[in-house]
């Protein structure tokens, strides 16, 4: 894979996932998750997140979200499908992150916000679906009616396909949930946003001891060169896997998108909290 095509589907990320995670941060996708019953922000986040997978119980989800601790997944599924099953879950999720976005992009004409569909929609068709469990969920959706369901349904499925590819690069580098959490703490995120993950102290010791044995920790909890050159691996790997949409998206294309998102993604920032715990950076220009 080229630099270029890396840096292209970098790129592309901090454009589109800033639409994705409003369903994270704004208080209208909330209060649409408890408007069916969802009270509280986990059973919200599992139900609206794991739905596109059917009434599942933990397991699948405790393999396809990765970061959680086993018994957090346990005690929100499959509980959450008798407050909302998963089709009235749905719903929600898509009423709150449109009505989300509705809000943040109220000054953008239609036109501006249907071209970015339009668009975007055509890059999340090119996803490669197989051993992609999230992302290949969410790509056998209903097409949305209107360009914001649109744009939040395709900025999904390009979302969940990227990290799909990005733990299949972590368990090929042989980083567990809990290191890899570790890793990211020792680097550049804050620990109080992923302290919520469900792991104990004894865990996240433990799982720094191991990031010191193979030399990515120094003993006192720093980041080494070789640990840092492993886990470029790591997002090399994920960028190479994610480029696939914008090869066959084009150039000309793909810019136009990027231009047609950045108003949006700038938006979408405003409701998320710096040092999130979704690892998004900033937006790349």
């Amino acid at each position: 894979m080229t630099d270029d095509a890396r840096r292209t589907a970098r790129l592309m990320w901090t454009h589109f996932e800033p639409v994705h995670a409003v369903t994270y941060f704004h208080p209208r996708a909330r209060a649409a998750y408890e408007a069916v019953g969802l009270r509280g922000y986990w059973r919200g986040y599992f139900a609206g997140r794991a739905a596109p997978l059917g009434p599942t119980e933990a397991a699948p989800v405790i393999a396809a979200f990765y970061n959680f601790a086993p018994h957090m997944v346990r005690r929100a599924l499959p509980a959450v499908w008798k407050l909302a099953g998963p089709a009235e879950a749905l719903r929600a999720r898509l009423t709150g992150a449109v009505q989300a976005l509705a809000e943040l992009t109220y000054e953008l004409p239609e036109s501006h916000l249907a071209e970015a569909a339009d668009l975007l929609e055509a890059a999340a068709a090119e996803v490669e679906v197989a051993g992609r469990v999230l992302g290949a969920a969410n790509a056998a959706l209903p097409r949305g009616e209107y360009p914001l369901a649109r744009l939040w349904q395709a900025a999904t499925t390009l979302r969940e396909h990227r990290g799909d590819g990005h733990i299949a690069a972590l368990v090929a580098a042989d980083l567990d949930p809990v290191e890899t959490l570790a890793w990211r703490v020792a680097v550049d995120m804050s620990p109080v946003n992923l302290l919520g993950r469900g792991w104990t102290e004894e865990q996240w010791a433990a799982a720094r001891g191991r990031l010191a044995e193979r030399g990515w920790l120094t003993p006192d909890g720093e980041p080494t060169e070789h640990g840092r050159a492993g886990f470029r691996a790591v997002e090399d790997a994920t960028d190479d896997a994610a480029a696939r949409p914008w090869r066959a998206l084009g150039p000309d294309c793909t810019e136009r998108l990027r231009e047609l998102l950045d108003p949006i993604a700038r938006a979408g920032h405003a409701v998320i909290p710096a040092g999130n715990p979704i690892g998004l950076p900033a937006l790349q220009t």
